[in-house]
């Protein structure tokens, strides 16, 4: 099957023929956390038939936002990742998940992967351009490292060397203690830097309508702890 396209003299039409097939962005955010094998990559972005992966990743490659590379030895795996092109678009992206938390929901969130929360956190943090942190994140077995430097947050998969502080958890719980705090911070293993935590908290930018939601869900401990994952 052929890619639809607008045709339309628009450099925003020409943005959707090459990403606005349905997948697309999604594979992209997976790899802006670093390269992945195919079948890591199907797991992350979520229920994509694989031959649909297959075709997404082939475009996306043609377009010169993903490139194939062989992992050296003893890996000696293919993996996928992202051109200086497709580095592109992580501004533009980020920027689009915060104008979409203003959709989204509370109980979307609780069901956060841990593969999506160094994106999540990307999201929800605005951090002033004399900020400089480095946060390590665990949760469900696989480890991050966030550097905030310049007011930018970049973030891959990787074990934070000497980091300020390290947040280990499930997703929502890691979110909830930013946002919320106080009883909310009792499910996460807190490292390092009490400033450094507190600095991450005056960083959260969220719609009050999440925060207050956030606060009446997440601030008594038992409520708190009911809304967890089994």
């Amino acid at each position: 099957m052929s890619r639809r396209e607008y045709g339309q003299a628009c450099s925003l039409a020409c943005a959707l023929d090459t990403v606005g097939e349905r997948w697309s962005l999604l594979v992209v955010r997976e790899l802006m956390l670093g390269p992945l094998r195919f079948s890591e990559l199907a797991r992350a972005v979520g229920d994509v038939p694989t031959d649909v992966l297959t075709k997404r990743l082939r475009d996306l490659e043609a377009d010169g936002l993903v490139a194939r590379c062989r992992l050296d030895p003893p890996a000696s795996a293919t993996v996928y990742e992202l051109t200086e092109l497709g580095r592109g678009l992580e501004r533009p992206l980020l920027e689009l998940g915060r104008w979409g938390l203003g959709l989204q929901k509370l109980a979307d969130v609780v069901d956060l992967t841990p593969t999506s929360l160094p994106g999540a956190l990307r999201v929800i943090l605005d951090p002033p351009v004399g900020a400089t942190l480095t946060i390590g994140l665990r949760s469900g077995g696989q480890a991050y490292r966030l550097r905030i430097a310049k007011g930018w947050i970049a973030a891959e998969r990787c074990e934070a060397k000497a980091p300020d502080l390290t947040l280990a958890g499930e997703p929502i719980a890691v979110v909830a203690a930013l946002v919320v705090g106080g009883a909310a911070e009792d499910a996460v293993e807190v490292v390092g830097s009490r400033e450094a935590l507190e600095a991450l908290r005056e960083m959260v930018a969220i719609p009050e309508r999440l925060r207050e939601e956030a606060i009446a869900t997440f601030a008594q401990p038992v409520a708190y702890e009911s809304s967890l994952p089994s």
